[in-house]
């Protein structure tokens, strides 16, 4: 047998075998090469999501048909009249003291006025005096009237006797304007309530000095709390939501959880210059007498809401040196810093009056470094359970 025949085959499988390991070879080196380029790309688009910011959007907030408005408000009486005197003396006796309930005319106090006494014992004795002064000049005149009809005094006499008489007559009527001045003035050494209500202060006390006069403290003070008056100061951005007749709630310290109703009854329609607020007030009927003057209370109103006007989260907000701001997006998901009127403060929301449409896509918490023109994306919306 030949050795050649067996060498030809031998060489052909080598040759076979190289060829295999060679495309294997370039194989692994293509799939190097591709795995590098993607593994490239990959990074490139990392370090591009790394670099755009991520943000949330804020939904708008339904606005109710009504919007709770809560104010401070201030109970006084329906009516208060504080009681001073009108004469001086020294208190003789009070009738009624703190928290009495009285009626109208009933005495609250007496007061002891000997210089009055005086004053019209004295003016009693000068008005009997010119009393009796015009009468004998009634006499005289009467009696030259009849001797000017015989001739036997002069005219002059007669017209001079008739002058007295009149100037006397009114010095009488002088005197007794003055007696009856007097008199009404012993009136007031009773004080008397001016009207249903109960006694809220009493500060005076027996063998006091009295002055005449509304200065200082009162002597008595009346209130009629059958009916409460509630004054409230509301800010001029909620003025014109206001209604006489309007409907309304208030609460009280001293009555956890218990809500009692008013009405809106007057508004002054003047804005204090200095606090920006408009005071109007309510009533409210006190028929079980819970309400006292000068109690604190929180006053509900229900004003009626703008359906124009939107609502956004505080959080949305972005102020700055050019005012209250917010950042959208656009169909780009670029940011555009757009300017807002503001309106209501709600605490955790605001009211939106211009600036805004229903249809934009505002940020929520935007970073400060959040700049027009700057390329965002939106964070995907949390699973619902």
């Amino acid at each position: 047998m030949s050795t050649d025949g067996v060498e030809i085959p031998a060489k052909r499988g080598l040759l076979t075998i190289a060829g295999a390991v060679l495309a294997l070879a370039g194989i692994i080196a293509g799939y190097g090469f591709i795995s590098r380029a993607q593994s490239k790309q990959e990074v490139v688009d990392w370090t591009s999501q790394q670099t755009t910011a991520t943000v949330s959007l804020a939904s708008f907030i339904p606005t109710p048909p009504n919007q709770i408005l809560t104010l401070p408000g201030n109970v006084q009486p329906f009516n208060k009249a504080a009681i001073y005197a009108r004469v001086n003396g020294y208190l003789k006796s009070w009738e009624h003291d703190i928290g009495t309930p009285v009626h109208a005319g009933q005495a609250l106090a007496n007061i002891d006025a000997p210089d009055l006494d005086q004053q019209l014992s004295q003016a009693k004795a000068t008005l009997a005096s010119v009393r009796a002064n015009l009468q004998i000049a009634n006499l005289t005149a009467s009696r030259n009237n009849v001797l000017l009809q015989k001739q036997i005094v002069a005219q002059q006499l007669a017209d001079q006797t008739d002058a007295d008489a009149k100037a006397k007559e009114a010095v009488v009527d002088a005197n007794e304007a003055n007696v009856k001045q007097l008199e009404a003035m012993q009136s007031f050494k009773t004080l008397a309530a001016p009207f249903d209500g109960i006694v809220t202060a009493r500060n005076v006390e027996i063998g006091m000095l009295i002055s005449s006069g509304g200065a200082g403290q009162p002597l008595f003070e009346v209130s009629d709390l059958h009916k409460v008056r509630i004054y409230v100061q509301v800010p001029q951005s909620f003025s014109a939501g206001l209604k006489q007749g309007m409907a309304a709630t208030f609460e009280m310290p001293q009555y956890p959880g218990v809500q009692f109703d008013a009405t809106l009854s007057h508004i002054s329609k003047s804005i204090n210059s200095t606090s920006h607020s408009m005071q109007v007030e309510l009533q409210a009927n006190n028929a079980d007498g819970k309400f006292f003057g000068g109690a604190y209370c929180n006053v509900h109103f229900q004003i009626p809401s703008d359906p124009n006007h939107l609502r956004l989260p505080s959080t949305a907000l972005v102020v700055n040196d050019k005012g209250a701001q917010v950042a959208i997006l656009d169909a780009n998901n670029k940011v555009v810093l757009k300017s807002v009127q503001l309106g209501r403060d709600f605490g955790d929301s605001v009211e939106i009056l211009a600036g805004l449409t229903a249809s934009d896509r505002v940020v929520n918490n935007p970073p400060e470094t959040l700049a027009n023109g700057d390329l965002v994306q939106i964070a995907a919306a949390p699973a619902s359970s």
